[in-house]
């Protein structure tokens, strides 16, 4: 029996991994050089990455390499979208009965064409983290019956949109009952099989599940040693020295650090970045040296579209740039993007739903404000 495994979606998934395994490995006297040594000595725990929504490229080579983890696996999941036969199942048929009848086959058929793509035998793991259950991972988890610890996508992120109530607005203690049966799936705890949800701060959420448990991340970043961050900087960061060389420039300047994300159509994109680098780019009358640190999944080509910008790609959660010593910007922007782990700026702007509603119409982001019973 092995220990733990982890399903990571995205590359700030792989750094709240690396902060619970380095978590355990402080209890129990190992130390991360140890860790360094080799995956004999470190953490007793598989990491699989899924290549839906992400590219992890040269980050799984350095994965396997680091130490931190036993084993490293690559996993091919597939969106509902890639089998024609499940769309008449999600179609609405104007009826709640006919509706929650299609739902239970969905559920069930979605997770039997999901199982030949599983690359791993989850039952050989006595604890099973999964971040952003509501991926096709979760219905295959509900349909074999397989318990599992479910993690909050991003920092907070259930705050600014509630995906599991939303999507099943309306009527949802009788969708949360039948959830609670296994009969159909809804993510977020309310699944049958979810032991519990680790959420940063439950202080916040409008509507917390009676699943969730709080576990703070900055507690576990303030357990770190500087071996730890630098294995993680090796980890993440395919490039220092390019990394380096860019955030020297402008030094004795003032320094903005905008994040991009992938709102929007691409076009209305680049509208709401050239707006942020116009609005935010200038810092006490002097105008500042402008980075834009890239989303992973924002395939904007901010590289020709602002040439006078520092582009810092998204092959690394923006929290590695906590770890470089005497890194400072003066501002940094973000639009939805929680920033509240982000320590080496002397300004944070947050701008949320009331800058989005200038882009697009508000229902369109405003989940939280449309939930209903």
């Amino acid at each position: 029996m092995h220990e733990r495994i982890y399903v990571c979606h995205t590359f700030y998934h792989v750094y709240v991994a690396c902060l619970k395994e380095f978590h355990i490995l402080h209890q129990t006297g190992n130390g991360t050089d140890r860790a360094a040594e080799g995956s004999s000595a470190a953490g007793r725990a598989t990491l699989v990455l899924s290549k839906m929504s992400n590219h992890f490229d040269g980050m799984i080579d350095r994965a396997r390499e680091c130490g931190l983890f036993e084993e490293v696996i690559e996993f091919d999941e597939k969106e509902d979208t890639f089998f024609p036969e499940l769309k008449p199942l999600r179609t609405d048929t104007g009826n709640l009965v006919r509706n929650m009848i299609n739902r239970i086959r969905f559920c069930r058929r979605f997770a039997q064409l999901q199982e030949r793509y599983i690359p791993v035998n989850f039952s050989l793991y006595r604890d099973i983290y999964v971040f952003c259950d509501s991926d096709p991972i979760g219905y295959y988890f509900n349909y074999r019956k397989i318990r599992y610890h479910a993690l909050e996508d991003g920092l907070n992120c259930i705050k600014y949109g509630d995906t599991a109530r939303f999507a099943n607005n309306g009527h949802f203690a009788f969708k949360a009952w039948m959830a609670s049966t296994g009969l159909i799936f809804i993510q977020n705890g309310y699944g049958r099989y979810c032991i519990d949800m680790e959420v940063n701060d439950i202080g916040l959420l409008d509507y917390p599940c009676k699943k969730y448990i709080e576990q703070p991340r900055e507690a576990l970043v303030q357990e770190l040693t500087q071996t730890d961050k630098n294995l993680m900087l090796r980890l993440f960061i395919s490039n220092m020295d390019a990394l380096q060389r860019k955030l020297e420039e402008g030094k004795n300047r003032p320094r903005v650090l905008i994040l991009s994300e992938p709102l929007c159509d691409l076009e209305t994109r680049q509208q709401i970045f050239r707006d942020l680098v116009e609005l935010y780019g200038t810092v006490d009358g002097q105008q500042a040296v402008v980075m834009i640190k890239q989303h992973p999944r924002d395939y904007l080509d901010y590289k020709t579209l602002f040439p006078d910008v520092i582009l810092l790609d998204g092959t690394f959660p923006m929290e590695m740039l906590n770890f470089i010593p005497e890194l400072r910007f003066s501002r940094l922007v973000s639009v939805y993007t929680v920033v509240d782990s982000i320590h080496f700026v002397d300004e944070k702007i947050f701008l949320g739903d009331d800058f989005m509603d200038r882009y697009e119409a508000p229902e369109i982001h405003r989940i939280n404000e449309q939930i209903r019973a």
